[in-house]
């Protein structure tokens, strides 16, 4: 069985993603500028990212055997990612999100989970899992799939580590249905709005600390413009972010993982691992879309 740097386990979806001049509200309009379609899902952009730096990675998710799914797993290939972990459904489609992105690079997004809610784990092979060094988890819209990761972390060995990714989806749950894959989790890496809705605390410095007292090892806050903070409970870091012309914001939190994950699995100190993530990120969000501007290893040369 192959060994794996990384795994990712979240949604793979079809972004189709359309430039606005702004983001309407209830009972506005807008209107649309141009519009693209690319490959998504945020466990899978921050594969991408990872494979992108060199990473030998994985992943585990599900497509149906329609035109998207084909993209998706197409572009895993090109990307060097591999797909055993991927299942095929027969029936029923493809994830996809419509998303909205407007002059300043904000968006909105609305999912269409398809097959993405409907991964059993009997059509897991754990030892695929087991032989990697981290195990991503991001969020699904359903309830099949989210009980379906819980269950895949009781199973596996303490050498695999838990990152946890879990963005609004999963931050608006209940504590204790988060709580399994908490206390499990080695790394978390939520924005700061996430981190509220999880522990209650306005102050992420006190949210972090939350999640250590619960177990988590490393906690880092995304904070977008701003860079991120990062704690293992004794280190304390702020890290700014680069300043850079936004285009989309759409997979910068992904990106920002991607770039964390590389500085933890190359044994990086917290603010390197901060400072890694937020450089990854900052060239996710000079392109449109998740991927297209998702730096490869030589451009880790810009660091110093």
């Amino acid at each position: 069985m192959t060994s794996f740097d990384f795994v990712g386990f979240g949604a793979l979806n079809m972004d189709k993603l359309f430039k606005v001049n702004r983001i309407a509200h209830a009972e506005e309009e807008s209107f649309i500028e141009t519009h693209s379609e690319a490959c998504g899902g945020s466990a899978a952009n921050a594969t991408v990212g990872l494979a992108r730096l060199g990473c030998k990675v994985g992943f585990i998710g599900k497509v149906g055997c329609d035109r998207e799914g084909d993209m998706l797993f197409s572009d895993f290939c090109k990307e060097s990612v591999d797909t055993d972990g991927i299942i095929r459904a027969k029936r029923d489609k493809s994830g996809s999100v419509m998303g909205f992105v407007d002059k300043k690079g904000a968006r909105a997004l609305y999912i269409n989970s398809g097959v993405n809610d409907n991964i059993a784990f009997d059509e897991i092979n754990v030892e695929y899992v087991s032989q990697a060094r981290f195990l991503h988890l991001t969020s699904f819209v359903g309830e099949k799939s989210f009980q379906t990761q819980k269950k895949l972390i009781e199973t596996l060995p303490s050498t695999v580590k838990v990152s946890f990714d879990p963005g609004a989806l999963y931050a608006r749950k209940d504590f204790a249905q988060l709580e399994p894959i908490i206390k499990q989790a080695y790394v978390m890496m939520p924005n700061s709005i996430e981190l509220e809705l999880i522990t209650g605390k306005n102050d992420y410095c006190r949210g972090a600390d939350a999640l250590i007292e619960k177990g988590v090892k490393i906690v880092a806050v995304k904070l977008g413009s701003e860079g991120c903070y990062v704690t293992n409970g004794r280190e304390r870091r702020r890290i700014d972010a680069f300043k850079v012309k936004v285009v989309d914001t759409t997979g910068a939190g992904d990106a920002f993982c991607a770039g964390f994950l590389y500085g933890l699995l190359n044994n990086k100190g917290l603010h390197e691992c901060g400072r890694i993530g937020n450089f990854v990120a900052s060239k996710c969000v000079m392109k449109m879309g998740a991927r297209a501007g998702l730096p490869y290893a030589k451009d880790l040369e810009l660091l110093g």
